[in-house]
């Protein structure tokens, strides 16, 4: 393990009105230096994970975290943009940097401000992502190409609506525990598999509780090296930390194996020597409940075309054999598209360190963690173990 976390800071997600990108940025970088027991001239470097050129007018935002104390100016700071999987790739960097022996302490933090444009708007920025000489024109946007990806699975493998409510009922019901989130009411298996007025169709068989909403919010941690960590006051390793990525156009793939996902899972369980057994949670990126489905058989938890046995027969519920979104993921917790990877991060150390709250899973000794960028294109899966 070349980094470890020593801090971290972490916004409520949602719609937060009271904050422009700026604030975010400045509020989690304040709260992860004072939480890792640090002053602001100790960071030799940042990664600001933002996705969003149209999503704010501002572009250029790698040095707002400067501006929390006079000290921090002159501190090299970059943006890292991959799509969803944005923070993660903002982390890696981090990593990178540590591991080339550049930095003693790295400030990774991403953000997002969603919600001051309108939902159209909203789509044409993140329809952008997609391969636009093919997935351009899909109707609805993203909602649209993973309707399109739950169909061809509905039709490979028989119609899975009755899971994919079970999916968001069960990640609704976790958020409703989780102060950060941002949808904390549990909705009910019921709500969540009847189409009305209040949860219509968005992209059939999609409904508005299979799809991640427009969201606020910032998180951010502090990287330092082995050395450095074990004269902190805690320390979360990287048992395994993988980035995959897989062609770009859903045409050149089988889009509802996701493989590249099960890549980066295979390798984090080599690198690791490790199995899915020893986790004991994972936080996984269910931008639309059938992401969820197939994550379930990529990290190995049900063969292909089986995932649904995962959340009918109660595994990845608190209390199953593998929680999966405690949080109550992208679907409740929010997806702030800059934000997510680091929060999932975050997210997993707190589990570690039993500072989850009501969201806490029994004992943890393993976080897995996975985090996609577009219809999965680009795949981050970390592994994550308190060390001190």
């Amino acid at each position: 393990m070349s980094a470890y976390m020593v801090g971290w800071a972490h916004t409520p997600f949602g719609r937060l009105d009271q904050h422009d990108i700026e604030s975010l940025i400045q509020k989690v970088t304040t709260e992860a230096i004072a939480d890792a027991g640090l002053q602001p001239s100790d960071i030799d470097e940042i990664f600001l994970g933002h996705f969003g050129e149209g999503l704010v007018k501002e572009i250029f935002l790698s040095s707002l975290p400067l501006q929390i104390d006079e000290t921090m100016r002159f501190t090299p700071s970059t943006r890292v943009e991959n799509a969803c999987a944005t923070g993660s790739a903002a982390i890696h960097q981090g990593m990178n940097s540590i591991a080339a022996k550049n930095a003693k302490f790295v400030l990774i933090v991403g953000a997002e401000k969603m919600t001051s444009i309108t939902t159209p708007e909203v789509g044409d920025v993140l329809i952008r992502a997609a391969y636009l000489k093919e997935e351009g024109q899909v109707n609805a946007g993203f909602a649209g190409m993973f309707g399109d990806i739950a169909q061809q699975y509905f039709s490979r493998y028989g119609d899975q609506s009755d899971a994919l409510a079970l999916i968001a009922a069960k990640n609704h019901l976790n958020g409703s525990h989780n102060p950060l989130a941002q949808f904390r009411k549990d909705l009910g298996y019921e709500f969540c598999r009847e189409v009305s007025e209040r949860n219509p169709f968005v992209a059939p068989p999609l409904k508005r509780s299979d799809c991640s909403a427009i969201s606020d919010g910032a998180a951010a941690i502090v990287l330092t090296d082995m050395e450095t960590a074990k004269t902190m006051g805690k320390a979360i390793g990287f048992k395994a930390a993988i980035h995959v990525n897989d062609f770009k156009p859903m045409s050149k793939r089988d889009i509802v194996a996701f493989d590249g996902c099960a890549q980066a899972w295979s390798r984090a369980f080599a690198s690791s020597g490790l199995s899915l057994d020893d986790l004991s949670l994972v936080e996984t990126h269910d931008c639309f409940t059938i992401a969820e489905l197939i994550e379930y058989e990529a990290m190995g938890l049900a063969p292909m075309g089986q995932g649904a046995r995962a959340i009918h027969e109660g595994w990845t519920q608190m209390g199953g054999k593998l929680p999966v979104n405690p949080s109550g993921g992208l679907k409740a917790k929010g997806h702030p598209i800059g934000a997510t990877g680091v929060s999932m991060h975050v997210l997993g150390a707190m589990q570690l360190t039993h500072t989850a709250g009501d969201i806490q899973v029994n004992n943890p000794e393993f976080v897995g963690i996975f985090n996609m960028g577009g219809a999965s294109v680009a795949h981050y899966v970390s592994i994550l173990e308190r060390v001190k």
